[in-house]
């Protein structure tokens, strides 16, 4: 009888208890006033300058999207997954935007997220955080790109709606670094 006292009670899902990983980190929940959001480019310093002005103190978020490739109908394939260097790169790019930040002053929180819905992905953490302004970083695209992937900025201006200003913003080549 001791024995059986000693004994955890049995988890809810036996894998993930025995591996210790739960399937999907929780979204941050600490409160920011400006969220800069990239789709894997690095954020030009320019961005950071507007992001700490417009916070007017308050902490800057800051959130990189690795791409998942593939359609959600497919089956699941480890290949569509980010690999491990480009979640080193996009880790890299929020790091070196946090210190940015906080050189300038402001507190900072950063998030790299693995997604195929990149505009929703966006909105949640912006809700999340309980942001007023959201500024994209998105690259320079054809028109043709434009129309068949959608406009990530409108996408993301339709999901949170008109209490949330939403700006969208292409890194210049020559003022990144």
């Amino acid at each position: 009888m001791t024995a059986s006292a000693t004994l955890d009670p049995p988890a809810s899902h036996p894998i993930r208890s025995k591996f210790g990983r739960r399937k999907f980190d929780k979204q941050p929940t600490q409160t920011a006033t400006v969220l800069i959001a990239s789709t894997g480019e690095a954020i030009p310093r320019s961005v950071i300058r507007d992001a700490v002005r417009t916070s007017e103190g308050g902490a800057v978020a800051v959130v990189t999207i690795a791409r998942i490739y593939g359609s959600a109908l497919g089956l699941p394939n480890p290949g569509l997954m980010p690999t491990r260097k480009e979640m080193n790169e996009q880790r890299a790019h929020v790091e070196e935007a946090i210190r940015l930040i906080e050189k300038a002053g402001a507190e900072a929180w950063g998030q790299v997220a693995a997604t195929r819905k990149s505009a929703k992905t966006i909105a949640e953490a912006a809700v999340a955080r309980g942001v007023a302004h959201v500024i994209v970083v998105r690259p320079e695209q054809p028109r043709w790109r434009e129309v068949v992937e959608g406009n990530l900025v409108k996408e993301v201006a339709k999901k949170l709606g008109p209490q949330v200003k939403v700006v969208g913003v292409s890194p210049d080549v020559k003022g990144t670094r």
